[in-house]
């Protein structure tokens, strides 16, 4: 099947359903001799893994990532490197009812459609499951990055309508919706308890940014960092929407509003609102990258719904099993892991235009 493979230099490739046996990655590309073990994975999957927290799905999975190749005495040897996750706690069960009907918000039916055949258990590849591989691959692509002195996080913005009104890096990871306001955060776990009780789910804002990325990253025409980033993101299930910088805003400004005024800070070209995000005619100029991302609502709720079957027979369902009532925050992860995964490629991109 192809849409699997992600990546040009730095390609990986993600395997497995939610409920089958394994899920994992392989990837090509990986840079030999920098120093990797499961304990350099491991810390960004236990952030996205289910069952964390009382606002997120009740799955229980310890997502213990395996290196099977490609590293060799704690370092990379530069060829392919496989990981494996292996699902403990599936409820293959609680979709049997589900065999023969389309969901609403789901890909089931366009699934269907697309092979003539669908796992109905969890949803197989359409499922977030599937987010865990490209997390732990992310990881690597995050190790790379640090080495360069490049930094990424995600965190959630707003939850409905309610939204975080500071930002605070160090409090993503002290709350459980992974806000940067504390105080907000409180808010945006009543928002969600409140619409888990009465068996909906609620969508929000996931913010993603990238610090101490130089300029010159990405290339022009149909490559364009943000394309890049754009393509990502939006590769992300519940993700139907992007902006950078100024974003929608900007179809207001005029321009002599968006232009930046440039400044000058230690040698370096900066502007004074950031405005594009970070990236300009495709490439970075140095700044923050910043983007924002809308997150729908979780397709799987508890209140009864019409749906279609096989014979296009519509139908009351009420889906049972084990969801998570709002997305965002093990959304941040996966966020994260994707920005690295343009990021190291767009680095070792640079180095075949630019070598050290």
């Amino acid at each position: 099947m192809a849409g699997n493979t992600f990546g040009n230099i730095f390609r990986v490739t993600t395997f497995g359903e939610s409920h089958g046996k394994a899920i994992g990655c392989v990837i090509d590309g990986v840079p030999p001799n920098i120093i990797l073990s499961e304990k350099d994975i491991q810390p960004d999957l236990d952030r996205r893994q289910p069952g964390q927290s009382a606002v997120t799905t009740a799955r229980q999975e310890k997502d213990q990532v395996e290196i099977l190749s490609g590293v060799l005495e704690g370092r990379t040897t530069g060829t392919s490197l496989a990981m494996i996750i292996r699902n403990n706690d599936q409820h293959s069960a609680d979709y049997a009812a589900i065999k023969d009907v389309f969901r609403p918000g789901h890909a089931d039916y366009t699934y269907f459609k697309k092979f003539g055949i669908r796992d109905h258990r969890g949803g197989g590849r359409s499922s977030g499951r599937e987010t865990a591989a490209r997390v732990a691959a992310g990881a690597v692509a995050r190790k790379i990055l640090a080495l360069e002195g490049v930094r990424i996080l995600a965190y959630t913005l707003s939850v409905g309508d309610v939204r975080a009104e500071s930002i605070n890096y160090d409090v993503i990871e002290q709350n459980i919706v992974r806000s940067p306001d504390m105080r907000q955060a409180q808010a945006m776990i009543a928002r969600i308890n409140a619409v888990k009780e009465s068996g909906d789910s609620i969508g929000g804002i996931v913010e993603g940014v990238i610090l101490g990325c130089p300029a010159g990253w990405g290339d022009p025409v149909f490559d364009k960092l943000e394309a890049r980033l754009a393509y990502a993101m939006l590769s992300i299930g519940a993700v139907k929407g992007i902006e950078f910088g100024a974003g929608f805003a900007a179809a207001a400004m005029t321009g002599s509003e968006h232009n930046d005024t440039p400044v000058i800070e230690d040698t370096y070209l900066k502007t004074s609102n950031n405005l594009a995000g970070g990236i300009v005619g495709g490439i970075s100029t140095g700044e923050g990258i910043r983007f924002r991302l809308a997150v729908k609502p979780t397709s799987s709720i508890a209140r009864p719904q019409i749906a279609a079957y096989k014979d296009l027979a519509l139908q009351s369902i009420q889906i049972q099993g084990r969801h998570d009532p709002c997305l965002c925050p093990r959304m941040v992860p996966v966020v994260e892991a994707m920005a690295a995964l343009v990021l190291v490629d767009a680095l070792l991109m640079q180095k075949t235009v630019l070598p050290s």
